[in-house]
C-alpha cells in the first residue's frame, strides 16, 4: 500500500500544482473566504468522504474512515491569502488587486487535497480514521483554528499533523523540532500623552516624540538586561505616529508592536516589566499614558513523539535530501491551539524556488514556491498518517520514485 500511495501522489503532482495555481489567482483574505471553502468541500464530496462546512466560522473538516480499526488523526491545512498586492510575474498571479497567497497556503490546501484522495482510494485498506482539517483565517489573531476546535473540529482525534511550505529553506529540506518550535505572538498598542506647542518653544511642552523615543529605546532594554538571556523573547515597536505639522510640537504619540515568547511566565513577566517601563519615562517627563497589550497565538509546542514520527517518515523519502532538528522560529502560527488540545506536530517543508539569486521571504510581494515542495510535504505526511493509524510501517517507501 504505500508504494500505491507514494506512486499516486507522483501521478497527482499535476493535479496538485493546477489546484495551488488557481487558488493562487482567485485568493480570500481572512474570515471573508467564500470560494475557497466551497471549493474544498466539493473536493472532498466528490471523493466520497464525511464533509462539515462552515466549521468554526468557515472551515472545513472532511472525514476519511478506514475499513480496519485505528487511530484517528487529523491533517492541518490553511487557506486564507493576505492583504499584499501580487507583484509576480507569472500565469498563475492573483486576479484580486491587494489580495494574494504570500504565505503558501494555496499550496498547503492542495497538498491535503491530493493526500486525501490517494488515502481515499485505498480505504479499503486503511486503518484508523484521517480527518482533513482545512482552516480558515489563520493569518490574523484570533485565527481560525480556536473557532475550528470549540466548533469539535479535534472530536475524536488522537493525534494532528501539519506543515508549513518554507520558501527560506532548498528543496528537499524537512525540518523538525520537539517542544516549543514558534512563539506566542502578541501585539501591543500605546498612547503617550504629553502637551503640544510651538516647535520654537519646546520648554514649555511635554513633547510626545521625545518620549516616545525615550520610550522605544527603553523597551529594548527589557529583552538585553531585564530577561535571562538563556530565555528567547523579541519586543519589536513596528509603528510610531505623530500627526501634527513640521513646526508643532507632538502632544500625543500612538505605538504598536508585537511580543514573541516561548514560556507562558516570561510572556507575564515581560506585559509587568514594560507597564513598569513606560509609567517610568513618562513620569519623568510628567506625561501620561494608556498600555493595552492583547494576547494573540500561544507558542507552538510539538510531541517529541509525533515529531519523531515525521523524521522517521522524512528519511524514508527519496526527494528528502537532509532532515534537520531545527532551532525555534519567532514567527506565530495557531497551530498551537491543536497542539494544546491534543498531541501533534508542525514542521517546514523547504520551498525555495529554483534558480533564485536572492531569497524572497514570506508575506513578501513577490513570494513564491518551488512547487514539488508540496509532493515531498504530501508523501511526509503520508507515511506519517499510515504510519500513525497502524495501517503499515511503511516499509519500502525509500524506493519509490
Amino acid at each position: 500500500m504505500e508504494n500505491e500511495i507514494s506512486n499516486r501522489l507522483n501521478a497527482l503532482f499535476h493535479e496538485m500544482v493546477d489546484i495551488r495555481r488557481f487558488l493562487h489567482q482567485y485568493p480570500e483574505l481572512s474570515h471573508q473566504e467564500e470560494h475557497t471553502p466551497r471549493y474544498i468541500a466539493n473536493y472532498h464530496e466528490q471523493l466520497g468522504l464525511d464533509v462539515r462546512t462552515n466549521v468554526g466560522g468557515r472551515g472545513v473538516v472532511a472525514t476519511l474512515t478506514g475499513a480496519y480499526p485505528g487511530k484517528t488523526i487529523a491533517v492541518r491545512a490553511d487557506f486564507d491569502a493576505l492583504p499584499i498586492q501580487d507583484e509576480k510575474d507569472v500565469p498563475y498571479k492573483s486576479t484580486i488587486p491587494g489580495v494574494m497567497h504570500a504565505c503558501g497556503h494555496d499550496g498547503h490546501t492542495a497538498l491535503v487535497l491530493a493526500l486525501a484522495k490517494a488515502l481515499s482510494e485505498r480505504r479499503s485498506s486503511l486503518h484508523g480514521t484521517v480527518v482533513f482539517i482545512h482552516q480558515h483565517a489563520e493569518e490574523v489573531s484570533p485565527g481560525g483554528a480556536k473557532q475550528m476546535i470549540d466548533d469539535g473540529c479535534l472530536e475524536g482525534v488522537d493525534e494532528i499533523f501539519g506543515t508549513h511550505l518554507w520558501a527560506t529553506e532548498p528543496l528537499g529540506k524537512i525540518q523538525y523540532k520537539h517542544g516549543p518550535f514558534m512563539a506566542a505572538a502578541d501585539r501591543f498598542e500605546i498612547v503617550i500623552q504629553g502637551q503640544g506647542g510651538h516647535g520654537a518653544q519646546p520648554h514649555v511642552t511635554k513633547d510626545a516624540i521625545l518620549i516616545g523615543s525615550n520610550v522605544v529605546q527603553s523597551l529594548q532594554h527589557i529583552v538585553s538586561r531585564r530577561l535571562n538571556p538563556i530565555q528567547s523573547a523579541v519586543i519589536s515597536v513596528a509603528s510610531i505616529e505623530a500627526s501634527n505639522p513640521f513646526n508643532a510640537i507632538a502632544d500625543q504619540v500612538k505605538m504598536e508592536g508585537t511580543v514573541r515568547t516561548f514560556d507562558p511566565d516570561i510572556q507575564k513577566d515581560i506585559k509587568r516589566v514594560m507597564d513598569q517601563t513606560i509609567n517610568g519615562v513618562c513620569q519623568s517627563y510628567g506625561a501620561s499614558y494608556t498600555f493595552n497589550y492583547f494576547d494573540g497565538h500561544p507558542a507552538v509546542v510539538n510531541d517529541p513523539s509525533a515529531s519523531d514520527a515525521v523524521a522517521n517518515a522524512a528519511k524514508g523519502i527519496q526527494e528528502v535530501q537532509e532532515v534537520e532538528y531545527a532551532e525555534p522560529q519567532m514567527g506565530g502560527e495557531d497551530f498551537s491551539y491543536y497542539v494544546q488540545a491534543v498531541p501533534g506536530t508542525y514542521f517546514f517543508t523547504g520551498a525555495k524556488p529554483k534558480d533564485v539569486t536572492e531569497t524572497i521571504p514570506h508575506h513578501h510581494p513577490k513570494f513564491d514556491i518551488d512547487e514539488r515542495s508540496m509532493l515531498i510535504a504530501s508523501k511526509t505526511l503520508a507515511r506519517t498518517v499510515l504510519q500513525r493509524t497502524g495501517t503499515t510501517q511503511a516499509e519500502g517507501f525509500e524506493h519509490i520514485k
